[in-house]
């Protein structure tokens, strides 16, 4: 029933992107120059292979296909410009289904996304539903989780640092300031990607591909009817590296969101396919 729910919004949600698109004819010059401007600000990711965090015993790697993805999250301004364009996605506009009651609840108006320096900032408070229009508007789309980690797992020198104890320190220190940090002060990984850790959580394409199983003792025919193997560390069972605890904020925080989630500390960035 909530895989038919799900099936139901995404076919709503092309709807309106479809409706949009129509609508749209007259102002060909402007979008345009706007795919253009978005296709040179994005890094070009080679393929590789990648051990997801939670995969089969003996499972291969998964491969990767080369892909581009936005150098930085989508700015408040930058998404402000899409409201203003798809009006259809103003917060007094869109419908509840496609969006809670705390989508873009920080802007002092629906047409107001605020001061200079706001605009500046990564955008948040957007829905899942939000964040794929806006990516579609620009012919990109979101990341797939594996897209994303793939390229997470880089530092400034490193295609692939989960292993480095140091690295992983450095992240968790950055997740403890997440909502409050800039993109300004964060790192460019060896891909010439910026702020992908610390200053917002960000959607991706499949963020509910994975569900983590909760501490629940009231599920079941009894007050304690789950299996005690469930309860607190559970999560970690099946993870290819149990000690990767970064990896597992992230799963977490998807865990924890639904499609039409708008909460203040995530946002997004898009990503397109590679074309020769």
């Amino acid at each position: 029933m909530r895989a038919l729910r799900f099936a139901t919004l995404i076919l709503l949600v092309a709807a309106q992107q479809a409706s949009a698109t129509a609508g749209r004819g007259t102002r060909p010059n402007r979008s345009a120059r706007t795919v253009g401007r978005s296709v040179n600000r994005m890094a070009a990711v080679p393929a590789g292979r990648f051990r997801p965090l939670y995969a089969a015993p003996h499972a291969q790697p998964v491969a990767v296909a080369s892909f581009a993805l936005d150098r930085d999250p989508v700015t408040t301004g930058e998404f402000l410009a899409f409201v203003e364009r798809h009006s259809e996605w103003r917060r007094d506009r869109v419908r509840r289904v496609f969006a809670d009651a705390h989508y873009l609840a920080d802007w002092p108006s629906a047409t107001d996304a605020g001061a200079p320096a706001a605009l500046r900032r990564p955008v948040t408070q957007v829905s899942w539903f939000a964040a794929r229009a806006y990516c579609a508007s620009l012919g990109k789309r979101l990341p797939t989780v594996d897209e994303w980690e793939y390229v997470a797992a880089a530092s400034e020198r490193s295609t692939d640092a989960r292993g480095q104890a140091a690295f992983r320190s450095r992240l968790l220190a950055l997740y403890a300031g997440v909502g409050r940090q800039t993109s300004a002060g964060s790192f460019v990984n060896a891909y010439g990607v910026r702020a992908m850790h610390g200053v917002v959580w960000e959607w991706t394409l499949d963020f509910n591909s994975v569900v983590l199983d909760d501490d629940s003792r009231a599920t079941g025919s009894g007050a304690d009817a789950r299996d005690r193997h469930l309860y607190c560390a559970s999560a970690s069972i099946g993870a290819t590296d149990p000690s990767d605890y970064p990896a597992f904020l992230r799963q977490a925080v998807r865990a924890g969101l639904g499609a039409r989630s708008s909460t203040s500390s995530v946002g997004f960035r898009c990503a397109a396919e590679v074309t020769s």
